[in-house]
This record gives structure tokens, sequence and C-alpha cells, in this order.
């Protein structure tokens, strides 16, 4: 039994809805849980009410819904977003609405389900709400994805414990790595968080690296251009009318875009990725001119093969994120299985979009702009996980002047 579970739960519903996405008067709030997440979905609800949002739509998730349609519904089903899906997307982008995500899902969900009709979904959907994806990715409204336990995921995370002590466990991992502990200071905690990082990002962007190179005893050697105009960025992001955000909770990544053409080498996968709900373990992937010319994979490979298929540009760098080996997510000694959490305890990259916000006036860019300025463009974006205790990352300036970045899986600086 937690101590002081409900004062907890209730101060994580505020933090989400106050830093999080930070709900203004007079908003729309999109809110996405999952079914079992209702008691948090509901405090959400009141707290956006209370910050003065004009209306709150829920959108509820179901696990099993979303299975069987996977296994069992009709083929030609997922290569055809329904017009009124794509209506809706419209309305939400018309309104500027907040969206707050809060998953809840077992990381093997779709284990089974053929990966052709995930892939087939994932294009037909990625294509019809592309306009929204690339406000969102261009931070023109609030965000931000939060998580809550599940019974599957829990005993995933905790196998040798039992469900009702497994759910209690992930549950105080979510709230001591999301700064909670029931005194009511998580958003002062948050706000020196937010602060720190908002430093290292300065700092970095004074270096202005013409590229980072990568190495660890895994075997990753990789190196990595940096568009020349890029930005380092971390904890909170603006959107245009410079509403501050925290577009993930918990996050602990300062993070950038790589020159979509200017990746070159081999890197590892230093913990398993949960993709389309299936686990991917033991992977690396090769890189020729920033295209993924090869991967391999001990389990999964078929859903990561098809995942980089998406479209052309999932073969190519869309981010590169810095997090320190000795982070709070990766002291608390546990394996996630949720990207949400795993990629802020590991440095990582993703396959597939850039965020636009990563090169200096890029989200004012039309999309042929981006590009030339060394952003990728995708419709999907993948975030893997790299860092190991032993990972090194030199900079090289454009004087040719080369800085340790990380040593020993920490920053240098």
């Amino acid at each position: 039994m937690i101590e002081n579970f409900d004062a907890k739960l209730k101060e994580y519903a505020h933090l989400l809805v106050e830093i999080g996405v930070n709900v203004q008067p007079g908003q729309t709030v999109r809110l996405r849980p999952e079914v079992s997440c209702a008691g948090l979905a509901r405090m959400c609800v009141e707290a956006c009410y209370d910050r003065g949002a004009r209306e709150v739509v829920l959108e509820w998730d179901d696990d099993f819904v979303l299975r069987q349609k996977f296994l069992r519904g009709a083929e030609d089903i997922f290569g055809d977003f329904p017009a009124y899906e794509k209506a809706r997307f419209d309305w939400y982008l018309e309104q500027g609405a907040v969206d707050l995500s809060i998953l809840g899902s077992d990381p093997e969900l779709l284990k089974g389900v053929d990966p052709a009709r995930m892939q087939a979904y994932r294009r037909a959907a990625g294509n019809a709400v592309r306009a929204y994806s690339d406000a969102l990715d261009a931070n023109k409204f609030q965000w931000s994805v939060a998580a809550h336990p599940v019974p599957s995921w829990a005993k995933k995370v905790f196998p040798d414990l039992t469900e009702a002590e497994a759910m209690d466990a992930l549950w105080e991992a979510i709230f001591s790595v999301c700064r909670i502990d029931g005194d009511g200071k998580a958003i002062q905690r948050w706000r020196e968080h937010i602060d720190a990082t908002a430093r290292r990002c300065e700092k970095l962007n004074g270096y202005n690296f013409r590229s980072l190179h990568y190495t660890n005893s895994l075997g990753t050697d990789l190196t990595v251009q940096l568009p020349e105009n890029h930005v380092w960025a971390g904890g909170s992001e603006k959107t245009d009318a410079g509403v501050e955000f925290v577009p993930n909770m918990p996050t602990e990544e300062i993070f950038t875009a790589p020159k979509w053409d200017g990746v070159d080498g081999r890197v590892y996968a230093a913990m398993p990725l949960a993709l389309d709900g299936n686990l991917v373990k033991d992977f690396y992937l090769d890189f020729e001119g920033g295209r993924i010319v090869d991967v391999h994979a001990e389990q999964g490979e078929e859903v990561l093969r098809h995942s980089i298929d998406v479209d052309e540009g999932s073969r190519y760098l869309g981010e590169a994120a810095l997090v320190p080996f000795d982070s709070p997510i990766r002291n608390k000694g546990i394996l996630f299985y949720e990207t949400l959490f795993d990629e802020n305890a590991s440095c990582h990259f993703a396959f597939g979009s850039a965020y636009p916000t990563c090169v200096k006036g890029g989200a004012d860019m039309t999309e042929a702009q981006q590009k030339a300025a060394g952003l990728n463009q995708s419709i999907n974006h993948v975030d893997f996980m790299v860092g190991t205790a032993d990972l090194s990352i030199v900079g090289t300036t454009h004087d040719g002047k080369e800085v340790p970045v990380f040593v020993d899986g920490n920053f240098a600086f």
C-alpha cells in the first residue's frame, strides 16, 4: 500500500496540467487516457477546468479493443484512415487544442500481430494527420505525454512481485522520477529542474558543434554531423505565443537533430525497445550517408525492419538526445519497457522525423527549406536507447577543435 497515494495522485494530475501542458484560460484540451486510467484522467479534467479550460475532450484508449482490431479486423481497414477521424484532428488543429496523453499499456500488447498490418496503419494514419503532427512537432500548441501503470505492464517490470505489489512498485517509481513525494512541492522542483536543463542547453549551443563521435564497448562507432544552425533543447518548450510546457513527464534529455544525410557507422542499442506492441532486443543499425543500410536484432527484427520502411524518411535519423548514465531514472535500476521512461535513462537517437525547432527558424520554414537546413522528414519517429556506462561522445567544432561531451557515460561538463 502506497502512503499518501491519493495526495500523490492529485499532485501528479496538477503537475501534468500546470507544468506538462500548462493549460491556459479558454483553451480546449484533448485528453487521451487508457480506460484503466480513469481515476487520474478525472483528476486531470478537474485540474484543467480549474485552470479555466473551455472544454476537455476525452478520447479513451482500450488495449483489449486495439488488440482485437489488429488480430481480427478486416484487412482493408488498416490502409484506410477514416475521413471523420481526419476531420477530428483538423478540428483540434483549428482550435489550437492542448494535447495531453496518458500512456498505460502492455509493452507486448500487439505481440503476434502481422507487422504488415501495423505498418499499413501507421502509414495511413501518419499521412492523414500529417498537418496535425507537423504542428505538434513545431510546438504550435502545448502537448505532453505521461503514464499510468496497468497490471500487465507492472508485472513485466516487476515479474517477481504479485500483481498488487507490482502496481504499487511501478506507481512508486513513476512518482519518484516525476519528483512527486506528496509534499505539494513537485511543481517547484520541476521549475528548478527546467532551469538547470536550460543552463546545460546554453553551454552546448555555445559550442556549435559540427559533429559528434559516439563509441562504446558494445561496438558503437558512429559519427553524427549536425546542421549548421542546430539548436539544443530540453526540459521545457514554448509555443509561438510564448506558453511554456514540458512535452515529456518525466524528462532528463537534451536533444537536437542530426544532419539527415550526415550519419555514418554502426550504433548498438543499449536497451530493449518496445515497438508497436512488441519487444525488439539486442539490435544494431548501420548507416551510410545518413541512411540506415542494414539492421540486425536477436528478437523482433521483422518488426524493426517494418518500422524503418514506413517511408523513406524512416531510414534516417531525426533526433540525437543526451542523457547522463547517472540520472534519476537510470539510478532507479529499472527497465520500464516504455520509451517515455527508458529514453530518459539513456542517450538515444530516433529514426524518422526531426523536430523543426532543432534548427534556428525551422518552425517557420517550408518542408523543402527544412530539408535543405538538414532536418529529416517522416511520418515516423521511433526512439531507441544507446547510452552505456562507458559511452564516449566527442564533439568537433567548426574550427576542428575536439571537445569531450560525454566521458564514461556522463556529461564531461
